[in-house]
C-alpha cells in the first residue's frame, strides 16, 4: 500500500507538472492529520516522503516516563521495551515507525481524495496566476472544439483550455479543428473549476503587440504606438510617434511596398491598416486621421472634444468613408466627436472611395499596382485616360476593362447607399492616413499572374 500511494502522487507530479517539494508539503500534512486523528492533537511525529524510491516512512515519537500523564507522547520503560526489543530507560525518546496498513484503507482513500483535491486547487491558482501575468500578450494554441450553439472556440494553450469568444473573434473568420491560431490573452476569471481565460482576437491589444513582433523599432522602444481603433477585419487605424528624429516612424512600420506590415495585414484576414504619425496637436491630428480626404479647415471645440471640419464636395464622401468607416475611426483614434461640413452649399457632390475598398476584389498585387502609380481612389482610376492606365499598370486591355467597370459599379452602388449615411463621427480612441499596404507573396505574385 506504501508504494501504491507514493506512486499515484509521483504520478500526479508528471501529469500536473507541480513541483515535488509543493506536493511532499501537502503528503506530510495529509499524513500528519491522519496521525493526528488515530493518535491523538498532541501526538509528536515526523513523515518522510522520498518520491525517487516510492516510499512513505511514518516515526512517531514518545517520551519514556515512570508515570504516564499523557498517553499520546508518553510511554513506560517497560511498554518501550517491549515494543522495540531493546532496554528502554527512563528519560529516552522512544521513536516507532507507524507502517501505512495501520491507518486502514479507508483512511488512505480518504488522505488521496484529501490529496486530489490539495493538487486541484494547487493547479487552479497556477493557472490563474500564469494567465493573469499574461494579459495583453500573444499565445499561440491549437483548437480543438468550435461550439456552434454560442460560436465559441475552445483552444489548448499548454495542456490549458483557452476560449475565443464569439465578440473576440474577427467576424469574416472561420476556423477549423486542428488549426493553430494567434489571439492575445484579453481576461482571466476564477469559477467553480479551473479559471476561464479569455483571449481574442478582435482587441486592439492584439493588434499591438503584432506590430511588436513584426517591427523591431517598436519592440526596442524607438517607435511608439500612441493609439489605435479597430473595426477587426475591416479596417484599423494606427497612430506612430519616433523618439529618434532620424527615423521615419510611418516608413518603418509600413517598410518597402509594405513588406513589414504585411504579416500583419495576413494574420488579420486581410484587415486594412492605415499607419499616421501621431501630434500632440489636434488640429494636425485630426488631418491626418481623416486621410485620404483633404480638409479645408478644421474648428475645435477642445473643451466639449469637438471639431467641425470643413472638406471640398469631392472628398465628403472620402472623409466619411464606406458607411461611415473613416470618420468613426478618426473619432476613436483623436477623442474628438468630429463632423463634417461641405463645402459650396447646395453644389452637387461627388462621391468616391478609397481605393482599399476594392482591395480584395483586386488582388494584392494589382492594388500595389494602383497604389505605386498614386491611383488611391476610385475616381482617380476611373478618371484617368484608358491609354495612361495601360501604360501606367502594364495589363491587359480587357482585364482593365474589366476593373474600371467593377470600380464605376462599387462607386454608384456605394454612393446610392451612403446617402442617408450621417457625416459625423463617435468619440472614443483612435487613425488616419492611407499608407502603403502590405506587399504581396512570390506565391501570391506568381497567382496574379
Amino acid at each position: 500500500m506504501n508504494h501504491e500511494v507514493v506512486e499515484s502522487f509521483a504520478q500526479m507530479v508528471r501529469e500536473k507538472g507541480i513541483d515535488k517539494d509543493i506536493l511532499v508539503g501537502i503528503v506530510e500534512d495529509i499524513f500528519g492529520m491522519m496521525i493526528k486523528k488515530k493518535y491523538g492533537q498532541n501526538a509528536n511525529y515526523d513523515v518522510v516522503v522520498n518520491m525517487e524510491k516510492g516510499d512513505i516512512e511514518i516515526f512517531l515519537k514518545k517520551d519514556v516516563v515512570e508515570v504516564v500523564e499523557d498517553p499520546s507522547v508518553q510511554i513506560t520503560p517497560a511498554d518501550a521495551t517491549r515494543r522495540a526489543g531493546d532496554s528502554v530507560d527512563v528519560g529516552e525518546e522512544y521513536v516507532e515507525i507507524i507502517p501505512m496498513t495501520e491507518f486502514g484503507r479507508r483512511l488512505v482513500i480518504s488522505a488521496k481524495q484529501n490529496l486530489n483535491q490539495r493538487i486541484k486547487e494547487i493547479e487552479r491558482e497556477a493557472i490563474y496566476n500564469e494567465y493573469s501575468n499574461a494579459i495583453g500578450e500573444i499565445v499561440v494554441g491549437e483548437i480543438y472544439q468550435i461550439r456552434k450553439g454560442k460560436g465559441e472556440v475552445l483552444v489548448i494553450h499548454n495542456k490549458n483550455e483557452l476560449i475565443l469568444p464569439r465578440n473576440e473573434q474577427i467576424y469574416k473568420e472561420r476556423y477549423k479543428k486542428g488549426d493553430t491560431i494567434r489571439a492575445v490573452v484579453k481576461e482571466v476569471r476564477k469559477g467553480a473549476g479551473n479559471p476561464l481565460v479569455i483571449i481574442s482576437r478582435a482587441d486592439s491589444s492584439f493588434l499591438m503587440r503584432l506590430f511588436e513582433i513584426e517591427i523591431p523599432e517598436i519592440y526596442d522602444g524607438i517607435i511608439e504606438i500612441k493609439r489605435i481603433a479597430r473595426e477587426p477585419g475591416d479596417r484599423a487605424k494606427v497612430a506612430v510617434l519616433s523618439h529618434d528624429e532620424r527615423i521615419d516612424a510611418v516608413g518603418a512600420c509600413v517598410g518597402m511596398k509594405g513588406v513589414r506590415i504585411h504579416a500583419i495585414v495576413r494574420e488579420l484576414n486581410n484587415e486594412n491598416i492605415d499607419v499616421i504619425n501621431y501630434s500632440d496637436e489636434p488640429q494636425m491630428f485630426i488631418q491626418r486621421s481623416l486621410a485620404p480626404a483633404k480638409l479645408k479647415e478644421v474648428h475645435l471645440d477642445v473643451e466639449n472634444k469637438k471639431a467641425s471640419i470643413l472638406v471640398a464636395q469631392d472628398q465628403v464622401s472620402l472623409a466619411i468613408g464606406k458607411g461611415g468607416q473613416n470618420i468613426r475611426l478618426a473619432s476613436k483614434l483623436t477623442g474628438f466627436e468630429l463632423t463634417i461640413e461641405k463645402e459650396g452649399g447646395e453644389e452637387e457632390e461627388q462621391y468616391d472611395m478609397d481605393l482599399s475598398e476594392f482591395r480584395e476584389e483586386l488582388g494584392d498585387v494589382l492594388f500595389h499596382k494602383f497604389f505605386d502609380e498614386n491611383y488611391h481612389t476610385v475616381r482617380d482610376v476611373i478618371e484617368t485616360p484608358r491609354e495612361d492606365l495601360l501604360a501606367a499598370l502594364g495589363i491587359e486591355p480587357e482585364k482593365l476593362d474589366e476593373i474600371v467597370s467593377m470600380l464605376r459599379k462599387g462607386l454608384e452602388e456605394a454612393e446610392v447607399d451612403n446617402e442617408e449615411e450621417p457625416a459625423q463621427g463617435g468619440s472614443a480612441d483612435v487613425p488616419a492616413q492611407a499608407e502603403p499596404p502590405a506587399a504581396p507573396s512570390e506565391k501570391e505574385q506568381a497567382d496574379q499572374q
